[in-house]
């Protein structure tokens, strides 16, 4: 059987370290494209090197661009190798351009296409991300859930056929991983454990908006005085701060380049919170034990939310919720039991099998 995976942002390139895995194990043969959608060293490579990922057969060398530019130069692009190579199946993850532009690849030329980490949903309904999930989810064939609530969202759009609740591949990974965390990385950084705050911020609607940001900053700067802010800053939002001239609000921040995962983890699991707009952090901070603050008007991961563990925040209340004390239950298993990798290997091994019969 030949799969062909493509990949190109951080999360993408993470559980592709699972499934990889687990094609080897079943003697599956992967084709693997990176699209380059993340080229940044340490935003992309370096994951590669700390989760010992397979170099790609293929890197398409997009790097930025518009959302239309982006999206049609990667399907151009991987058009080419689809024809070329003649996959079984074509595996997309997560809700990035070039997760979109795969699908759209693999569905106009007929070829199986597998979501992972599907059904998931979440407001705005114009949020780039949020397009190319919904788009994504319609044209698979195969819809691979984190959680029971992602079944449901599918479920309230009339999909069923197709869609297994397998768990979450970044939970198999923090599984796999934690013996491997930097676990006394947060001492490099002159922190203390459980007395510093992880923040992250990358998100177009936090920082492209010079008002916007400029509050966000303002309220992490209040906080920064109460705790420490430990803030791997991620290259869009480095040259935003630069651009508007908002160094100023970071001077009592702890900062660093973007950090690979063991290293990053190993100083969440040892933070007092997490602050952030990424969709993977928020949900890896629950991994780890740790609550979090949510800096979107709403997450993908509302089930995190709905328990209370998480919380939404923004620019006007995040200092208050920072400091909210309020006792909360750990939700244990809420997504799954770590071997979601596995189970999407059977299931795809199984629908090929069968088709193979007929």
């Amino acid at each position: 059987m030949k799969l062909l995976s493509l990949i190109g942002a951080r999360p993408q390139i993470i559980k592709e370290a699972i499934l990889s895995k687990e094609f080897k194990k079943h003697n599956i043969e992967e084709i693997l494209v990176h699209s380059g959608q993340h080229y940044d060293f340490n935003m992309s490579d370096i994951f590669f090197q700390s989760l010992n990922v397979k170099a790609p057969d293929y890197n398409l060398g997009i790097g930025s661009g518009t959302h239309g530019e982006m999206t049609g130069r990667i399907m151009i692009e991987f058009e080419k190798i689809v024809v070329k190579e003649k996959p079984e199946i074509i595996l997309v993850y997560g809700d990035t351009n070039t997760t979109l532009a795969g699908t759209l690849v693999g569905a106009k030329l007929k070829i199986p296409v597998a979501h992972v980490e599907a059904g998931i949903r979440q407001e705005p309904k114009d949020m780039p991300e949020e397009i190319n999930r919904v788009v994504t989810d319609h044209v698979s064939t195969f819809l691979f859930c984190p959680s029971q609530l992602a079944v449901k969202n599918l479920e309230n759009e009339g999909i069923t056929k197709g869609v297994y609740f397998v768990g979450d591949v970044m939970y198999d990974l923090f599984k796999i991983m934690e013996p491997k965390f930097e676990d006394e990385a947060y001492k490099e950084f002159g922190l203390s454990e459980n007395e510093y705050i992880v923040l992250t911020l990358h998100r177009d609607f936090n920082v492209d908006n010079k008002e916007k940001l400029e509050k966000i900053l303002k309220a992490l700067k209040e906080i920064s005085k109460i705790i420490p802010i430990f803030f791997p800053i991620h290259p869009r939002t480095k040259k935003r701060i630069n651009e508007f001239g908002f160094e100023r609000y970071l001077k009592n921040f702890v900062l660093s380049e973007p950090l690979d995962y063991p290293k990053l983890m190993g100083i969440a699991k040892h933070s007092y919170k997490v602050i952030t707009d990424s969709g993977g952090l928020q949900k890896e901070a629950y991994f780890a034990g740790k609550r979090c603050l949510v800096l979107m008007p709403d997450t993908g991961w509302r089930e995190l939310v709905e328990a209370e563990w998480n919380m939404l925040a923004d620019e006007n209340n995040l200092v208050e919720k920072v400091l909210n004390e309020s006792k909360v239950t750990y939700p244990y298993g809420m997504y799954g039991d770590g071997n979601a990798g596995e189970k999407i290997v059977y299931l795809i091994e199984t629908f090929n099998n069968i088709r193979q019969n007929y």
